[in-house]
């Protein structure tokens, strides 16, 4: 029971990817989402039977039936990272091994439970929607994160693992850090939109976690960057998009930001 549970959960995650999917691309074109999906190549409607997440794609071995072009690998990826993250993230709030899956029979779940769960999905959708906007055209859209703020905050409210003030102070230390580069930079080391990301952050992951995340997801860039620059694909002093790491590092930090702190703390 438990396992098919996480099935329908990666399948659940599989057709929310899908629509992020469609989301990311309308929100660049600033069409709206009531529309039926088309292909963005040759604008041709596209089928539902041709729209199944993965699976089309597959039958379709990568191309568009109308105009034979290829369908971008964003697609799959996207589905088959929210499926996971879905059935992951639901592994992580039950709290029990894989060892114990099968021998799962009884399990009931709290409104915490679930309301944690939503906040966690809705977390990491809003992440996937800004590492892709931000990595394919080095934009953080406000209308994502600002909504996103108020949403992540009145349900860490009602999970009540933060005080409002905890949640307040961390969310103004986040957009605080990147608004002082902005000054300094006079907007050229980041962007405003970093700044609002920042904030959300800080709401999302509470202090000192909010710390965590903005350390790691340097490190991560620069890791990144160094990487690029000996693969001779960047140069010192290329651009590279900030939110394409800070919204990772904040996933990571939202599961595991306690133990990376206390490994920090224990190496001190």
């Amino acid at each position: 029971m438990f396992n098919f549970l996480v099935f329908f959960i990666f399948i659940l995650g599989l057709i929310i990817g899908s629509f992020l999917n469609c989301l990311i691309w309308r929100l660049h074109t600033e069409e709206s989402l009531m529309g039926r999906s088309y292909c963005p190549k040759c604008k041709k409607q596209i089928f539902w039977y041709d729209n199944i997440p993965i699976l089309s794609f597959l039958i379709l071995r990568g191309k568009c039936r109308h105009c034979g072009k290829s369908i971008s690998w964003q697609y799959p990826m996207v589905e088959l990272v929210m499926g996971a993250m879905f059935a992951i993230t639901f592994i992580i709030n039950f709290q029990f091994p894989i060892s114990n899956f099968q021998s799962i029979n009884n399990f009931q779940f709290s409104n915490i439970f679930i309301i944690q769960l939503l906040r966690d999905w809705f977390l990491i959708a809003v992440m996937t929607v800004v590492f892709i906007y931000d990595f394919k055209w080095y934009l953080i859209l406000d209308i994502v994160v600002l909504p996103a703020c108020i949403i992540i905050l009145i349900l860490n409210l009602i999970i009540g693992d933060s005080s409002w003030l905890n949640l307040l102070f961390s969310g103004i230390i986040g957009g605080s850090f990147f608004l002082i580069q902005y000054i300094i930079s006079k907007g050229k080391w980041i962007g405003g939109g970093d700044i609002r990301l920042g904030l959300l952050m800080g709401l999302a992951l509470g202090w000192p976690n909010i710390i965590a995340g903005i350390i790691l997801a340097y490190f991560i860039g620069s890791v990144t960057a160094i990487g690029l620059i000996l693969a001779k694909k960047k140069q010192w002093g290329s651009q590279l998009p900030l939110g394409v790491f800070l919204a990772p590092a904040t996933i990571i930090v939202l599961f595991w930001g306690d133990r990376i702190i206390n490994w920090y703390i224990n190496l001190l």
